[in-house]
């Protein structure tokens, strides 16, 4: 694989560079480099301004705002944003609902809502995950029964994040209960979270946050007009949509990045006669780290040259799984640097910086990234079947 870049994709990373970093402001990309939480204008600026620059959704065909780039040009815009601290775009938007939409949706539904998915004037949540059907999603069990040009939905969905800022809900529902596979008889619907029979209820998460939500659904009539593409042909869609999630939850410049603070923690922290940063285990430490997140590196940017439009990666589930356990062996490595001073206390009880203070709940947050968008038991699973032929 050539690693050194053309002339031409260096002028590409230059302007990228610029525009992240005079584009987005600095106390937003502060916030993200820190672990600080953002607030949801954060995220909406963000967005807009990348939306702003043609870089809020670059994977989307061109005539929906999408760029004609190559892969190394989408490797670029992606690592840069990340090594810059930039709020992704909204991951329901921009890299799950939007793509859907323009792969396999109507004319109608994508003039309808593709423009205002892309500049986040809709927030989209995703509707997936039931209290029975996380990584075994297609046992899935909401219902939608078609009445007249409405179906009509009842069911429950769980673990559904951001949902208290949403604006519209993208679901899988159960459209033939009758189907001889329980894969089969799913379809893909879109609605409005503020219809009447919707109820968002906040999950209390271990880190004392309210990430997630559960969302029920009793007798809400959702427009026949707002199912994606074809009945009962959801779990297609949903399979294309999740090798794209997979694909973007790797976090390779993330990652980076939180290993570039933990240095910068660990050089100020005193071990023995000098720093932790000069301790040859902790230095050892950081570098097997360094060298397995380059070595998924790589493997992300065969993945993305030998995507094949409309169809999904098996080798997404590779990212998936390596850079989600890399993402909780950074968090690791901020709570070990921090020591007892991670134990969470009350403001003013314990002359505890308050970065430490935040590695506790960061690094319990964190263990989430192994269960969402496919646990790693089931991307093991899927590489050994349709990498390994297992």
């Amino acid at each position: 694989m050539k690693l050194t870049l053309s002339p031409d994709e260096v002028t590409f990373r230059d302007e990228l560079r610029k525009i992240y970093t005079t584009a987005i402001p600095a106390e937003i990309r502060e916030r993200v480099k820190y672990g600080h939480e953002l607030s949801r204008e954060d995220v909406v600026a963000s967005h807009r301004a990348l939306n702003e620059h043609g870089l809020a959704v670059p994977n989307w065909p061109v005539e929906w705002g999408g760029k004609d780039w190559t892969p190394m040009q989408r490797h670029l815009w992606q690592d840069e944003m990340q090594l810059a601290s930039v709020p992704d775009p909204l991951t329901f938007n921009a890299t799950m609902v939007g793509p859907v939409i323009a792969q396999f949706g109507s004319e109608e539904l994508k003039k309808r809502f593709l423009p205002p998915t892309a500049d986040l004037d809709i927030w989209w949540c995703q509707g997936f995950s039931e209290p029975d059907a996380g990584s075994d999603l297609a046992s899935l069990r909401t219902t939608a029964v078609r009445d007249g040009d409405s179906y009509i939905v009842n069911g429950q969905k769980i673990w559904t994040t951001l949902a208290q800022w949403a604006d519209w809900i993208f679901c899988l529902v159960r459209t033939d209960p009758t189907a001889p596979k329980k894969q089969a008889g799913i379809s893909f619907l879109l609605f409005d979270v503020k219809s009447p029979g919707v109820t968002i209820r906040p999950i209390k998460l271990i880190d004392g946050g309210y990430e997630v939500n559960e969302v029920f659904f009793e007798n809400v009539r959702v427009a026949a007009d707002q199912l994606v593409g074809e009945e009962n042909m959801g779990w297609t869609y949903a399979k294309f949509l999740l090798g794209n999630e997979r694909t973007g939850i790797t976090g390779v410049g993330r990652t980076k990045v939180r290993i570039g603070v933990a240095k910068e923690y660990a050089a100020a922290t005193r071990s023995g006669s000098g720093t932790l940063l000069e301790d040859p285990l902790f230095a050892a430490r950081i570098a097997e780290l360094e060298n397995e997140l380059l070595a998924l590196e790589l493997t992300q940017l065969r993945v993305v040259s030998n995507s094949t439009e409309g169809k999904p990666n098996p080798a997404s589930s590779v990212l998936k799984m390596r850079g989600s356990e890399l993402q909780q062996a950074a968090t690791e490595l901020l709570l070990d640097i921090a020591g007892p001073d991670a134990l969470p206390v009350h403001a003013g009880d314990i002359a505890s910086p308050e970065w430490a203070q935040r590695t506790g709940p960061s690094y319990l947050n964190y263990r989430k990234t192994t269960i969402y968008g496919g646990s790693s038991e089931v991307q093991r699973t899927i590489i050994a079947s349709s990498i390994l032929g297992l």
